[in-house]
């Protein structure tokens, strides 16, 4: 009986919260992918498509297509409601299109009110231009120059881009920039969660405490002292940088990960006469790989994606640019070429595409890592 009661007592999980929460999830995900989604297809569009049309015009949809043309009959008063095969509208409506009484047809006058002609289009299903191109990313990624054909027939000579050179550049910014945080913070992790020192808890509450300051305060002390040392336009300038600016979250991060793991291990290896060194090297960097692959994916994105600490301490020096200085390049002077813009963009996000699907495996289980205790 009371099982019974306790049963029926029970609150039943009401399913509107999932599909709440999972209503959510889908308008989030469709919110980034249909603009990237754009942006790829628009990477191989040619100038004029772009300019012309939009690149959802490549999905099917209904188009109104012209079917036949015919002159503006005769006697009609211009100025006023014109009756033309069903049809009725003024001047104005037959220029924007006026539909006919059964709905299938449309009647669009063509030209001035004096010479004008009528054209009857139908709305049929198609599926746009497809003229896609791989010039936009010859011309990014090449140094050479490029004859582009207009549609009127006349060729235009333009420079390419040579974002090979940058994005050579934002990998050699990137790579020690994202390595160098990891392995000191990890080691600083450890020191702060299995070595007792004097001063532990007050060290770690300042790493904590360097969370909340905001990296452009830094810029201008930085700059100075770069100055003085000759390290402002050099690659080695950028990786202190970003090796500072990241330390403190990757601290925090590696060290409630390895906070957690299992003492016993430990234990056992200092009972065996290991070192801190060697039980570092040989335990607990293998047990810490979800957490360094997720800061990783944090460090490698920020780094890669930064434009403010590149342009600071690096400047417009163009053979040690990164990608996204030269992307603001082009943006700037190209302003109105979408299809070399979206090809850029494209080749920008590639790597970071690679990274992040080769770590998120790891991902999850990193950022969750010491957030429940048992």
């Amino acid at each position: 009986m009371t099982t019974t009661t306790t049963t029926h007592a029970r609150k039943r999980k009401s399913p509107w919260g999932d599909i709440l929460v999972n209503g959510l999830l889908v308008l989030l995900v469709l919110g980034w992918t249909i603009p990237t989604l754009g942006l790829f297809i628009s990477s191989f569009r040619t100038r004029f498509d772009i300019q012309t049309s939009g690149w959802w015009t490549i999905l099917p949809h209904r188009e109104w297509q012209t079917v036949e043309t015919f002159p503006v009959p005769e006697g009609l008063d211009r100025t006023g409601v014109m009756i033309i095969r069903g049809a009725s509208g003024t001047f104005e409506q037959y220029r924007e299109g006026v539909t006919t009484p059964d709905g299938k047809y449309r009647l669009t006058w063509v030209g001035n009110r004096r010479t004008g002609t009528l054209a009857v289009q139908e709305q049929v299903w198609t599926t746009g231009n497809h003229n896609f191109t791989l010039e936009n990313y010859q011309q990014v990624l090449g140094g050479k120059t490029f004859e582009i054909r207009q549609p009127d027939g006349s060729v235009q000579t333009v420079p390419g881009d040579n974002l090979i050179n940058a994005f050579l550049n934002s990998l050699v910014v990137t790579v020690p920039a994202t390595v160098i945080p990891i392995l000191i913070a990890a080691f600083a992790a450890y020191g702060f969660a299995w070595m007792r020192f004097p001063g532990r808890r007050v060290f770690f509450i300042m790493v904590v405490a360097l969370l909340v300051v905001p990296l452009q305060i830094a810029f201008v002390p930085i700059l100075k002292d770069y100055v003085a040392l000759g390290l402002n336009g050099t690659f080695l300038g950028v990786w202190l940088a970003h090796t500072g600016f990241g330390l403190p979250l990757a601290t925090y991060l590696l060290f409630n990960y390895i906070n957690t793991l299992p003492r016993e291990i430990l234990e056992s290896a200092f009972l065996d006469g290991a070192s801190h060194f060697t039980i570092f090297m040989s335990l607990i960097l293998p047990l810490s790989v979800p957490a360094l692959a997720s800061f990783a994916i944090f460090q490698f994105l920020w780094v890669w994606n930064d434009y403010l600490v590149a342009l600071i301490f690096i400047g417009a020096k163009p053979d040690v640019q990164v990608l996204t200085m030269r992307l603001a390049d082009i943006s700037g002077s190209r302003g109105n070429d979408w299809h070399l813009l979206t090809a850029g963009t494209v080749v920008s996000m590639a790597l970071p595409l690679i990274v992040f699907f080769a770590l998120q495996r790891f991902f999850v289980r990193g950022l969750m890592a010491g957030s429940v205790k048992g």
